[in-house]
Formats: structure tokens, C-alpha cells, sequence
């Protein structure tokens, strides 16, 4: 049952990334380097008979974990990609964290804006956090990158083009369906490599990866994606537990996904 479910999957983002390509004139996806993302430029991989046609964006705030970095340089330089690495500032911020707040949306709106992307491909999951289930497989995103959560056009893909403001972009979710047990059942079955941190040192390991500041390990053996599928069927600890961004005043997230948070 499980096979099944992923090879649908697999098929469902694989044709969103397609259309994609295919709808907008100048494509981009959002890379870091975790678990998800690195699974989505699998399936672009797949899709594009192993090569990715479009460029691969790290919003970096310079303290990322050494591991990260490492499975950046190695994993960019064995699947070609073409890699654009934006340094965001870390300073005080009234709605998020100072690493991992706004400051990484505005970064990401001049690196839009440099470059004319019209779509940016996003790696996330409906299952993630609450905010994240309104999504849409293409949702429009204004010029000021704003996104009106509470009135989206019906999830009808060939539509989206025609209701771009100008210079608005639409954010591509080809991920939207899968759960975090699906994305290491594929990791498994595809072979994708993933950051050496997502397995347990010393009794614990990472879950979902952030920065150095925001971002904490939880307890766990699971030294392999097999003992990760494992746990992850009995589980009853959240999967972003270890991401203080999630941990904050209520509605932060969603004001920050408002203002164009990943």
C-alpha cells in the first residue's frame, strides 16, 4: 500500500514540476539542504531526465551547521547545479527570530527581483504545520510577495498565469501532498542522499533542520532510513518539536508566510 501511495506521489509532483517548467518563462526552486528539498530536486531530476533546468536558490544566513555546508558543496557539485547562494542578515525582528524571521523573505525578494523569477518551487507539506494546510499546488504571490490565505483561486492550474499581479510570482508546491514518513519511504527507495544529521549521535538526532540558533535535536536511535521509517510509524512527537520558530506567539507563522516566509 505504502509502494503505491509513493509511485502516485511521485507521479503527481512530477507532472506539477513539469507544468511548471513548462507554464512560466524563468523557474527557480528554494534549496536547504534538507530532507524535502533535497527530495523535490530528486524528483526534478527525474523529471528532467537528470538534469534540473532551472537554478537552485540556499537563502543563507551564515550559521547553518557545518554539515549543511558540507552536504551543499558536495551534493551541488555531483547533480551540476546551478546554485545561487543569497546571504541574508541576522538582526532583531518583530515577528520572527533575527536568524530565521523576515529577514530571510526580503533577501529572497531581491534575489526575485534580480533575477526575474516569475515561479519559485517550494519543498513544503500540508502536514507540516497548520498554516502550510492552506496551501495550493501554484499559489500567487503579489509583487510585495503577500499571500492572501483566505481568498485563493480554485486549485485549477491552468488558470494561475492570467491572475498574476505584475511582478508577482506564483510558488509552486510539487511536495504538498506527502507526509514526512512518504518523504523517507522515497529517500529510501530513490537512494537520495540527505545531511548526516537527520541520524542519532549520542541518543539523539535532527527531525527538521534549521539554523544553528533555531533548531534542536531530539531524542532518538535511528542511525539509518530504515530505523527513521521505523520510529517515525510509532512516534507521537511532532515533527518541527526541535524548531523554535514553530514554538513562538501564535500566528507568527502565519503572518510570516503572509509576508513571503518560506
Amino acid at each position: 500500500m505504502i509502494k503505491q501511495n509513493i509511485k502516485q506521489l511521485e507521479e503527481r509532483s512530477i507532472y506539477i514540476l513539469r507544468e511548471a517548467n513548462m507554464k512560466f518563462k524563468n523557474v527557480a526552486a528554494l534549496w536547504s539542504m534538507g530532507k524535502d528539498s533535497t527530495t523535490m530536486l530528486a524528483l526534478a531530476r527525474k523529471a528532467f531526465l537528470g538534469k534540473i533546468p532551472f537554478p537552485v536558490i540556499h537563502i543563507d544566513n551564515g550559521i547553518d551547521f557545518p554539515e549543511t555546508y558540507t552536504f551543499r558543496e558536495q551534493l551541488a557539485k555531483k547533480w551540476k547545479l546551478n546554485l545561487i547562494v543569497a546571504n541574508s542578515e541576522i538582526k532583531p525582528d518583530s515577528i520572527g527570530s533575527a536568524c530565521c524571521g523576515r529577514n530571510k523573505p526580503d533577501t529572497l525578494k531581491k534575489v526575485m527581483k534580480e533575477n526575474g523569477f516569475d515561479a519559485l518551487i517550494v519543498s513544503i507539506r500540508r502536514d507540516e504545520h497548520g498554516i502550510r494546510s492552506k496551501e495550493r499546488y501554484m499559489s500567487p504571490r503579489d509583487e510585495k510577495f503577500r499571500w492572501n490565505y483566505k481568498d485563493q483561486p480554485a486549485e485549477l492550474w491552468d488558470d494561475y498565469a492570467s491572475k498574476l499581479d505584475e511582478g508577482g510570482h506564483v510558488r509552486v508546491h510539487p511536495l504538498l501532498d506527502w507526509s514526512e514518513i512518504d518523504i523517507w519511504s522515497y529517500i529510501k527507495q530513490e537512494k537520495i542522499p540527505v545531511n548526516p544529521l537527520y541520524f542519532s549521535r549520542n541518543g539523539f538526532r535532527y527531525r527538521s533542520l534549521g539554523c544553528l540558533h533555531c533548531t534542536v535535536p531530539v531524542k532518538s536511535n535511528a542511525k539509518s532510513v530504515d530505523d527513521i521509517v521505523k520510529e517515525l510509524e510509532t512516534t507521537k512527537i511532532e515533527e518541527r518539536s526541535g524548531r523554535s520558530m514553530d514554538k513562538e506567539a501564535e500566528y507568527t507563522m502565519q503572518r510570516l508566510r503572509s509576508l513571503g516566509y518560506m
